[in-house]
Order: structure tokens, then sequence, then C-alpha cells
């Protein structure tokens, strides 16, 4: 469970104050950083540091912007003495559906991480402000940032996804708005796109009809039905393995071949990364069902399944999605 300042000895009022700021202090740690766990330790460094300094704080800038100026360098500190966070797509090519190629185990610190909408994005808001919040928690466009040096990353994120002005942005990073729009030229120029100025009309949608007819094919081990829903680059990855496979032909392979066991799984939906996503569950020896993995579906907006990402460290997901630990019964999803 995440402490809070107040647990650590500040005032209530205090402690009130800084709590409000939580939630998206999380999100802008977790595009800078690419970890779950990393984001909430980031966050509560945050915490203890403007709780430590609040009488200093003389209210020449807002709170919040205080806040996210100590996140920033809180954010800067942890990448200088960390390695960058990848996906399995990041790091060779695809291979073929075989149980031999499963590839090595890399420890949890090298993946880019799920996380739960409920901790990183506002409940309520601008509906186009919250559109663009929810398409730049998704695994793909995390994983790009994390290409980006520090200053760059930062710079994105102020500007394109919180929305804030040069000038705001340049003065939280003590340089100039020149010095801060060329980090931003750059920074689109090594994306390669003009960040999130794409793909506008789907931003922040969930296709819940596509995932309601994802689920029935997946539980009813329909390898046809299923891969009509997938585009045909379409991948199949499974942190913390590095194997990955591409194309609808493969990736049902794939589900036939070694992950043939996957057949009568069940699966509870959940909200992570601004995506359609469950918890799959294993039938289990002993009766029920067991957990299995976070599965997150990355779409094309128009009706297609291009990613589906496996992170298969259910002691470390199941909890935080507050999923549970057994199925002893059918789950409604």
């Amino acid at each position: 469970m995440t402490q809070t300042v107040t647990d650590v000895g500040g005032t209530p009022d205090v402690g009130a104050r800084l709590e409000e700021h939580r939630r998206e202090l999380t999100g802008y740690c977790y595009r800078m950083l690419g970890g779950a766990g990393d984001a909430d330790d980031a966050v509560q460094e945050t915490m203890l540091r403007a709780w430590r300094a609040y009488d200093r704080f003389e209210g020449r800038s807002s709170l919040r912007s205080w806040l996210y100026r100590i996140a920033t360098n809180v954010c800067f500190d942890a990448l200088g003495a960390t390695k960058r966070r990848e996906r399995p797509m990041g790091l060779g090519g695809p291979q073929p559906a075989e149980i031999e190629n499963f590839g090595d185990t890399l420890p949890e610190e090298r993946w880019v991480e799920p996380v739960p909408d409920d901790a990183v994005l506002p409940r309520e808001g601008d509906p186009a402000q919250m559109a663009v919040g929810r398409e730049s928690v998704r695994l793909a466009f995390v994983a790009a940032l994390q290409h980006l040096p520090p200053r760059q990353r930062a710079v994105l994120v102020l500007r394109e996804v919180l929305r804030w002005s040069a000038a705001e942005t340049a003065t939280l990073l003590d340089t100039t708005v020149a010095s801060v729009n060329s980090a931003l030229q750059r920074a689109r120029a090594t994306l390669g796109t003009k960040a999130l100025e794409r793909d506008q009309a789907r931003w922040g949608t969930v296709d819940d009809e596509l995932l309601e007819r994802y689920l029935d094919a997946f539980e009813r081990y329909d390898m046809d039905a299923l891969v009509a829903l997938l585009r045909e680059d379409a991948v199949l990855n499974m942190p913390p393995y590095t194997l990955w496979v591409s194309g609808p032909r493969e990736i049902a392979r794939w589900m036939l071949g070694p992950g043939r066991e996957c057949r009568g799984s069940r699966c509870l939906r959940v909200r992570a990364n601004g995506s359609m996503a469950f918890g799959q569950y294993r039938a289990s020896p002993d009766g029920g069902w067991e957990p299995w993995g976070l599965v997150v579906l990355e779409d094309d907006g128009v009706g297609h399944i291009t990613g589906i990402t496996t992170f298969l460290d259910t002691s470390t997901w199941f909890p935080r999605f507050g999923l549970p630990d057994h199925l002893p019964t059918e789950p409604a999803r």
C-alpha cells in the first residue's frame, strides 16, 4: 500500500494538499520512467521532499508546479541510475512460434510495465484532455518515450500531454523557451512522429465490442475467430521473456502449440494503460482457475488487434489490479 505523507509526520492540512496531486504525479512519473513501481517510488520521494521543504515554499509558483519540479528532478535522478526499459519488440526480431524460441528471461526492471488506469488517469475532466491522457499511457507510447533523453522526455510530456506552455516548461526546467522548443523538435524527430498529433479520432477509446469478441473467441479457443480480429502485423509477446511472434499465422501457431494449455482459460476485465485488458486464469488441477497473466491488448482504432502483451508476473500484477488469486467458479466478465 502506498504510504501517504501524513503517515510520516506531516501535518494533516499539508499532507492533504500534497495528496491531492498524487494521481497526476504518478501518471507523469510513469510516463517518464516506464515502470509502475518506479513511478510509485518517485512520487513517494516527491511527497517526502515536498513535505520536508514545505515551510520554505514561498508560493512564487503554484503548489502543482512546485511538485512537478520536484518530481522531474526525482525522475532525472532515477533515470541516471537505470537502464532503459524496453518491450520485447525493441530487443530483436520476431521468432517462429516454437517453444525453443521462448528466449531469455530478463529482470522486471528491464521491461515497460503495465499500470492501472485509476493510478494515473483522472476520473473526470475535459473529454479531449482525458483522451490525450489515455493515449499517452498506452504501452507503445510509453516504450517510445524511453528512447528519449530525460530532458526531451520531460519536455514532450509537459508540452504535449499535460499542455503546459513553453514558458511554464522553461521555468520548471530552469531553461529558456528557445531550448524547450528545440528539445520538443528533437523529441518529435526521434519518435518519428508528431507525437500526440496522430490518430486523434481514436484517442482514448476502448473498443468494448472488440474486447468482447476477443474474449469470446479466446475463452472458446476458436482460433479462426480470434485470428480474424488480428491485423496482419499483430504481435504477441510475454514479458519477462524476450520472445515475440508476428502475424496472425504465427500467433495462432503459438496458441495451438506452446500455448495450448491456455485452452479453457477464464478472463476478468481490468482497466490498464488506457487500453483493453484482462486478467487471464488457467484451469487448475485442484479445481477452479489460477492466475496466468495480465493481458493488455492494443488496437488500431478500426476494429483490429495489433498487439497482445501478457505480463506473466502474476504475484506483482494481480494484486496491483485488484484481481483475485483464485477463481473457484465461473467468473463474470
